[in-house]
């Protein structure tokens, strides 16, 4: 299962109750900033969850509504020497315009190791590990270069305790070798084979997050199937022209997108301060029921098959 955490909702500008663009991923020890809109770290301060081993930040694009939270994030860091390194990644596009940020602004004069480290990626996996691989795939946005990302658990097999239990198994090293994939010999000489044990492979949960977005055709063939999809709705169908003008989603497209991808859950974000909650949230039911208008602080688990 993945963890998510709205820490920011608004798009282009903060309102009173809306911070700029960032969230949170959580997978077990692991954590992950997708984005990380000016304000962030003092809505990381406000959700309580602290700055442990957030060193790891996922960049959608390199506007600025995106990416200016950085600066003060890392700023922070330094004094506090809350972590050694952090791992930015990026297009070349969106890593230039934070390089500009971060080391010509807060690092400049900064004597020792750069404790930033901004990693260029392309489309295709980046980042895994033995329980989940996070894939990056392509978004168009106003010529930005931009990426989204798909988190997704590897397929496994589930222990079948039972069987274990009729194989006289003892509890130990056996059991745990045999999850992993292992055959084992038991105490008594006996060969155990893990295919006595497991069950049949069962798809791990899935999560796509998709930053801004004027053309959800180039983002479907990646988030087909989803558990969950976090994408923006900064527009209604009333402006849709505005939408189209400004390469950004109405409520009602980012609802289709959900419907079109056959995903689980749909949470919308990015939200202009002209419309209501309500407003965004009646669009896109419509054509979506099991939709979300996330607010800051919103937290949500996402498991495979829930909706």
């Amino acid at each position: 299962m993945f963890e998510i955490l709205f820490l920011g909702t608004s798009a282009s500008a903060p309102s009173v109750h809306r911070g700029l663009s960032s969230l949170l991923v959580q997978h077990e020890e692991f954590r992950f900033l997708v984005d990380c809109g000016e304000g962030t770290q003092r809505q990381i301060l406000r959700a309580g969850v602290g700055f442990k081993r957030l060193n790891q930040v996922l960049l959608t694009h390199g506007h600025l509504d995106h990416i200016l939270g950085l600066g003060g994030l890392v700023s922070t860091f330094l004094r506090w020497d809350v972590i050694e390194e952090m791992e930015v990644y990026g297009t070349r596009h969106t890593l230039d315009r934070v390089h500009d940020l971060i080391f010509g602004v807060v690092l400049r004069g900064h004597n020792g190791p750069a404790p930033v480290h901004l990693l260029e990626i392309k489309p295709g996996i980046f980042w895994e590990s033995d329980r989940f691989t996070i894939t990056a795939f392509p978004v168009d946005h106003r010529g930005s270069h931009s990426l989204g990302y798909r988190f997704e658990e590897r397929t496994r097999r589930p222990f079948l305790p039972e069987a274990a239990e009729a194989l006289n198994i003892p509890p130990g090293p056996w059991r745990r070798d045999l999850v992993m994939g292992e055959s084992v010999t038991l105490p008594n000489g006996r060969k155990i084979k893990p295919d006595q044990v497991l069950g049949e492979p069962l798809k791990g949960t899935c999560l796509a997050v998709v930053g801004d977005t004027g053309n959800p055709e180039k983002v479907l063939p990646y988030i087909q199937d989803v558990d969950a999809l976090v994408v923006e709705a900064t527009y209604t169908e009333e402006e849709a022209e505005l939408a189209e003008q400004f390469d950004h989603l109405t409520a009602a497209q980012a609802a289709k997108l959900a419907t079109d991808a056959r995903v689980g859950q749909l949470f919308l974000t990015h939200l202009s301060r002209r419309y209501r909650e309500s407003d965004i949230l009646k669009e896109a039911q419509t054509i979506f029921p099991t939709v979300h208008v996330a607010r800051d602080f919103d937290s949500f688990t996402i498991r495979r098959g829930e909706d």
